[in-house]
């Protein structure tokens, strides 16, 4: 199982069944911040939901599809990174992820894509990893920046937001690139 201490605050671990009332009551606390970007809050409305989403993504892991891991934040969980799925034909792999407001601006999320991205490299000798964030969600669209991701396009209308569309900018960085470092 994967689990990766950053820092003496962050740590990466891979998600467990007896995460479930943590990230459920997280993703609660959160849900008015976290609906202006996240498309999925409206199916996670119980723990119930939450353990049903651990246990799907221990089922990704299991089939050598990647994996998504809790972020935690002073021994609190303060959020989910993961590979949505692990294309082995390109070697190719997108991340997605979440923070918790009360957990922003510590650096968490930065640290926890390049662990996310060195993993890809160095580990799954992928070749290319790819991050897709809203137009309008500079927060989220920071990290890829900071991380010298290569902003290549734009992807109009790619996301339903509950009411309305909105177009994904699409990040992306070569093992080549990253690894020349």
């Amino acid at each position: 199982m994967f689990q990766f201490v950053i820092d003496h605050d962050v740590e990466l671990r891979m998600l467990e069944t007896n995460h479930s009332d943590q990230l459920s009551e997280l993703t609660d606390s959160c849900r008015p911040y976290l609906k202006e970007w996240l498309p999925w809050l409206d199916g996670s409305q119980s723990v119930e939901d939450t353990k049903a989403f651990i246990e799907m993504t221990k089922k990704q892991y299991a089939s050598n599809n990647g994996f998504q891991a809790g972020i935690w934040y002073k021994d609190n969980i303060a959020g989910v990174i993961g590979f949505h799925e692990i294309n082995w034909s390109n070697k190719s792999t997108s991340i997605g992820y979440w923070l918790g407001e009360k957990y922003q601006g510590h650096g968490a999320m930065t640290k926890a894509c390049q662990v996310m991205v060195n993993y890809a490299f160095r580990e799954l000798k992928l070749h290319r990893v790819e991050v897709r964030c809203a137009e309008g969600n500079f927060k989220s669209r920071a990290i890829p920046k900071r991380l010298g991701f290569i902003q290549e396009g734009i992807i109009r209308e790619a996301e339903w937001l509950y009411d309305h569309y909105v177009d994904n900018v699409v990040y992306g960085i070569l093992s080549r690139e990253w690894l020349s470092d």
